[in-house]
């Protein structure tokens, strides 16, 4: 059996103006993919626990198969590993934005996707100026970076910091918000944080790369902001779960992390980006060539995410789009070609992200399930309204994946 695993990140939607009342599923023209929903098997699936944070981080570890309730300890640490970054067990890990406050409100999550070269610079710069001891900073890809407190090593500068009781927020969850009540908060260490986003404000103001962001109409990183803050998970490999070996599609360095925890191969694909002028064909085309010598392939695209935390329907629809032509039509066919009808495929969003409020919601989210032995008795295509009018719904996101591996095969 092959399997592939489909994730059009944040997807999923409300009908919206913009679309004559659509969402952007209904919207799209999809063939490709309505066509395998309706030979399959499709339903809703709770990727967001309840009383858990609706976030990739979450969403993808459940719908992975791995329970976010035992396994998840911070989104940080997960995409620290995807960077290389060594962690000591008493290491605590922040991911650190570059993002956009105008009058101090939230403008924008990642600085106007401000390039990787940019923000290396201003994250180089700002980290020339902090006083405060065992924390390390390192560049990522755009707007996203990482933090390193080292201070619980035996060989620390200083007293440990304990940032157990420390409350961050997501800056995408907050788009149009007033900082000020989404601050760092806690009890000791989160003075430390907030006093970094003021140092980062006064040193961004009049920085040369926002000089000159501004004259080319861009969005100005005017400060870094923490959040995402954890230790070094520990998880069980999913080989030695399920018994197969798995590789990752991803241009983002979060589904990196997780796959490197789970024993799953990052592969390397040229033109990956996070945003809609990724390479949509390549992605397709290395997934098939991945199942030459993998079990399971995943390809997740970010675009349709950044869409919709942009307040942009169109991008998103059109982000769809191209992965039914370039990815699920070509996988789909390469499937059928080479493995007579010993496959499977699962197609879902890890969650919703609305466009009118720019934010994630924990709505369970549509799924599709199409190949061997999964037939409904109803053809859908592949919508939120024709999931929700299903009768297959699954309350647990992380069981979702045994059912996809091994459901119904005998």
């Amino acid at each position: 059996m092959k399997y592939v695993i489909i994730i059009p990140d944040g997807a999923a939607d409300g009908p919206l103006n913009e679309l004559d009342g659509q969402t952007p599923f209904e919207a799209a023209n999809k063939p490709f993919t309505d066509a395998l929903a309706r030979e399959g098997r499709v339903g809703t699936v709770a990727t967001t626990p309840e009383g858990m944070n609706c976030g990739s981080d979450i969403c993808c570890m459940s719908l992975l198969g791995y329970d976010p309730a035992r396994y998840h300890t911070g989104r940080a640490p997960l995409e620290a590993a995807a960077l290389g970054i060594e962690l000591d067990p008493a290491d605590w890990v922040f991911r650190l934005n570059l993002v956009t406050v105008i009058e101090q409100m939230m403008q924008d999550h990642s600085a106007g996707h401000i390039t990787s070269d940019e923000g290396r610079r201003l994250l180089e710069d700002f980290a020339a100026t902090i006083d405060v001891p065992d924390l390390l900073l390192y560049p990522g890809i755009s707007y996203r970076n990482i933090m390193v407190d080292v201070s619980g090593r035996a060989d620390a500068a200083g007293a440990a910091r304990d940032w157990s009781k420390l409350d961050t927020t997501p800056p995408h969850d907050i788009p149009g918000e007033p900082i000020q009540r989404h601050l760092p908060r806690g009890p000791g260490q989160a003075k430390v944080l907030v006093d970094m986003i003021e140092r980062s404000g006064a040193l961004f103001a009049d920085h040369e790369i926002n000089h000159t962001r501004r004259e080319l109409g861009e969005m100005p990183a005017t400060h870094i902001w923490p959040w995402g803050q954890g230790r070094r998970p520990s998880m069980e490999g999913f080989q030695q779960r399920f018994g197969l070996k798995g590789a990752m599609i991803t241009a983002v360095d979060l589904l990196a992390g997780i796959s490197q925890f789970i024993g799953w191969d990052r592969l390397d694909v040229p033109g990956q980006t996070s945003y809609h002028d990724n390479d949509y064909a390549a992605a397709g085309q290395h997934a098939i060539a991945a199942l030459r010598d993998y079990d399971v392939v995943c390809v997740h695209v970010e675009a349709p995410d950044e869409a919709a935390h942009a307040a942009d329907p169109s991008t998103k629809v059109a982000a769809i789009k191209a992965m039914d032509a370039h990815i699920v039509g070509p996988v789909h066919a390469a499937l059928e070609e080479g493995f007579q009808g010993q496959w499977r495929v699962l197609y879902l969003p890890d969650h919703y992200t609305r466009c009118d409020t720019r934010k994630h919601d924990p709505h369970p989210v549509p799924f599709m399930i199409a190949g061997r032995n999964m037939r409904g008795l109803v053809p859908r295509a592949f919508t939120e309204s024709d999931a929700e009018q299903s009768d297959l719904h699954v309350a647990y996101g992380h069981e979702l994946m045994e059912y996809f591996l091994f459901g119904a095969l005998k």
